[in-house]
């Protein structure tokens, strides 16, 4: 039998991976694929809507993805006290080499969010020249990159150049994104009331659907351009 493949996602913060690839994450996991998410900000002690239980948050964000076949690693940074600094480049990459990805996603790099722009400059390091920031001659080079966007109130100047028909995985990929944000603020999750992350992340996959003629897609830019099938 042929080997599993490693699907790695890389966000920011707790629900970037969850708004921008849901749809091609579920995708990956029917596809038994070994789904990952690596969120570089696993300290929420200094961000309001989770201080005094910033502990049980992280812990329940990987319960809830775990649920979805997503398995979610943390990193120690916290939100706006991080870096592209050698230090954060070294964990980031370290992290890269660990989980040894066969394709892998990141945030865009022109965004109004410090947190997104800093992040996508770590994982753009770490996942096209990690071995020499962690000098490992063994470090494995994803065979595919793409980058993700993280919706209009965020993302800047993104002109995607890949589409994915999540159609078939639109619902769960919904519900997973409300009961992260319901997690967020600290109330219990209701599928009839959708809240605005929802509604725009609908929005945005609707209009990524328009564009490649399915009902929902999600929209990459591939780091190397080559016609290939990234599942």
């Amino acid at each position: 039998m042929a080997a599993q493949k490693t699907l790695l996602a890389i966000g920011a913060h707790f629900d970037d991976c969850i708004y921008g690839v849901p749809g091609i994450m579920l995708k990956a996991v029917a596809k038994h694929y070994r789904v990952i998410q690596l969120i570089l900000i696993g300290d929420y002690s200094n961000w309001p809507p989770t201080k005094g239980r910033e502990r049980e948050f992280v812990a329940s964000v990987s319960k809830i993805c775990q649920t979805y076949g997503v398995e979610t690693q943390f990193l120690a940074f916290a939100s706006h006290q991080y870096d592209a600094n050698a230090e954060a480049k070294q964990k980031v990459a370290q992290a890269v080499f660990d989980i040894k990805p066969d394709i892998a996603f990141h945030l865009w790099e022109n965004d109004h969010h410090h947190d997104h722009t800093i992040a996508a400059q770590l994982s753009k390091i770490a996942l096209r020249h990690g071995g020499r920031v962690i000098n490992q001659e063994h470090f494995k080079t994803p065979r595919a990159i793409y980058q993700y966007d993280n919706g209009p109130g965020h993302t800047i100047g993104f002109e995607p150049d890949t589409f994915v028909d999540i159609s078939d995985y639109w619902e769960q990929a919904n519900e997973w994104l409300g009961r992260l944000m319901a997690l967020q603020q600290n109330r219990e999750y209701q599928a009839n009331q959708p809240g605005g992350a929802q509604q725009n992340k609908e929005t945005l996959a609707r209009y990524r659907g328009q564009t490649c003629g399915v009902r929902y897609a999600e929209a990459l830019w591939a780091a190397r351009k080559r016609p290939v099938a990234i599942l």
